[in-house]
């Protein structure tokens, strides 16, 4: 029997279900209706997500007006911004597995027939759309929208901003009133955080895969078209019952292509190859790094976005935000524009129907023909030091290619200390293991350490690699989700300091040059760890979690 609210409130048997219901204040009018759900990640830990209990009262309107019962429920988020820098960290990609999970079981408990799913930080867009694909039910996403940028000293900021001023004032370049500033500018309002960081790149992206509406990424979380935005998803996903479109009739091989353009477009967060990987296995499509790669090379990079560029997503909205740039991929065929969308129409119709004028500033989204960079910059590099597989972001990364010595450090902490202490010096290249999904576990970002050494002025002349992750925030010649990770044997567990490793992002190489020999002997003395976490959700993340390189998804063990 598939999953339907008539299963709860139909026949004698239920009248103990619809006398609960009847306690909430529900008719039987409204119990004769089909259920919707309307998630949130609504909480007070970040201020991307402190106002979607708000606008889930505008979703619920929706649903209600277009003829179906609202059902609001919430789940966990975590903020990355706060968790960042510490072992708080190691919490947040596991978050995005238990909002999968707990939106699914909330769902398969109380028989919705639909969902509603309003997103703000990192991890709990890709969660949220996660599980959609997984229940498979008429659903839309929404985003709860961007901050708008903070102001000191005439320049925009983001929390980006903050990270970098720690570096440089550790560095002696910038003085304790002026961080002070920094901090108290940089945020100025409810919303994510402001730059193609990862929670507007997964914005972005949804309008790509066709799961959210047209136009509904890039208002900020404050201004007024977001409640209506939120209003129109859930009739939307009123309509969607009716039309009987479901996830994976959206969702599908030639979406997720989409989605690949829209990441490199952008110059978007290397976390979204994670969170696509992680989604397509949800709705059974088969994607490798391979697809990004293939896709990658033909799609330009036009939006000069932070954090490798100087526009915010607030500057992108003000020229015509996401289906500005999906016309452009269409106009120059890029896109297949075919794909089914949450409107029920396809994504040429969507497009066709909506009044997209040129961008007024060139500079924020560039003509197809006088691009940022010629090809993508989500790259995919392998090699003797990853030979499943690394990622590395190239917007805004003026070099190339890096030859340098390993400077080798088992967790975050210890390589932010060599940071602050000034003993990371230029040629170095900083690693950083034991921070995979099963190491960490959880994969921790590294904004602190990147930021910190963009702070001291050696964001061009230094590499870091590591099995962690970075935020989208992160900028630099930065390369990580190398797999296979330290914590499995992986060859980065064999690095010692002084290694020379070579990293070439024209040729997509990162090799550690150490003899075939060698590396066996060190392998053969190579032992392994025990885990950092033996109870609790990190312990069972950390024995059902995988690679990578498939996204770092959770597996039953049976």
């Amino acid at each position: 029997m598939g999953i339907s609210s008539r299963n709860v409130v139909e026949g004698t048997s239920r009248a103990p279900h619809r006398a609960m219901y009847k306690a909430m204040g529900l008719t039987d009018d409204d119990l004769s209706r089909k259920f919707i759900g309307v998630s949130h990640t609504g909480n007070e830990a970040t201020p991307c997500n402190i106002h979607l209990g708000r606008l889930a009262q505008k979703a619920k309107e929706g649903v209600h007006d277009a003829g179906a019962t609202p059902r609001e429920f919430s789940t966990i988020a975590v903020s990355d911004g706060i968790a960042m820098g510490h072992e708080g960290m190691k919490s947040s990609l596991v978050s995005r597995e238990i909002i999968a999970d707990s939106i699914e079981l909330m769902i398969r408990a109380h028989q919705y027939d639909g969902l509603v799913g309003i997103a703000g930080c990192d991890k709990s867009l890709p969660g949220t759309m996660m599980a959609m694909a997984r229940l498979n039910l008429p659903s839309v996403f929404v985003y709860g929208g961007t901050i708008m940028p903070g102001y000191y000293n005439g320049k925009q900021l983001t929390v980006q901003d903050v990270y970098e001023a720690v570096g440089a004032f550790d560095a002696g370049q910038l003085s304790l009133e002026a961080l002070k500033n920094i901090e108290n500018y940089a945020c100025p309002t409810a919303g994510s955080c402001g730059g193609m960081f990862t929670a507007n790149t997964m914005a972005s992206i949804s309008e790509a895969l066709g799961i959210a509406l047209p136009g509904s990424a890039s208002p900020p979380a404050e201004d007024e078209r977001r409640e209506k935005i939120v209003y129109d998803t859930g009739v939307a996903a009123t309509k969607l019952l009716e039309l009987n479109i479901k996830p994976r009739d959206i969702l599908t091989f030639e979406a997720f292509e989409n989605a690949i353009t829209m990441l490199n477009a952008i110059g978007g967060s290397t976390n979204a190859i994670l969170h696509l990987l992680a989604i397509s296995n949800e709705s059974r499509i088969k994607l490798t790094y391979d697809d990004f790669e293939r896709v990658r090379k033909k799609v330009p990079h036009i939006a000069d976005l932070k954090p490798g560029g100087m526009y915010v997503m607030n500057d992108l909205d003000k020229v015509g935000g996401v289906p500005m740039i999906l016309k452009k991929l269409l106009d120059k065929k890029l896109l297949h524009e075919d794909v089914m969308t949450v409107t029920g129409r396809t994504m040429k119709q969507n497009l066709d129907s909506m009044t997209i004028p040129p961008p007024p500033n060139a500079n924020i989204v560039r003509p197809m023909d006088a691009p940022l960079h010629r090809v993508g910059t989500a790259a995919i590099l392998r090699g003797s030091l990853a030979p499943d597989g690394a990622v590395v972001k190239i917007a805004g990364v003026k070099i190339e290619k890096f030859t340098g010595k390993a400077k080798v450090f088992d967790r975050e902490e210890d390589a932010f200390d060599a940071v602050s202490k000034n003993e990371i010096k230029e040629g170095d290249v900083v690693v950083i293991r034991y921070e995979g999904p099963k190491g960490g576990p959880g994969m921790r970002e590294m904004l602190a350490v990147t930021a910190a050494i963009v702070g001291h002025g050696l964001g061009e002349k230094v590499a870091l690699v590591t099995d962690g992750r970075f935020s989208g925030a992160t900028r630099g010649f930065m390369i990580g989700h190398v797999a296979p990770e330290a914590y499995v044997g992986g060859n980065i567990a064999l690095v010692k300091n002084g290694d020379q490793i070579v990293i070439d992002t024209e040729t997509n190489i990162i090799d550690l040059a150490v003899p075939k020999e060698e590396l066996e002997q060190r392998r053969k003395e190579w032992k392994p760890r025990k885990p950092n976490y033996e109870t609790g959700a990190l312990a069972k993340y950390a024995s059902l979690v995988g690679s990578a390189a498939q996204g770092a998804i959770t597996s039953p063990i049976w």
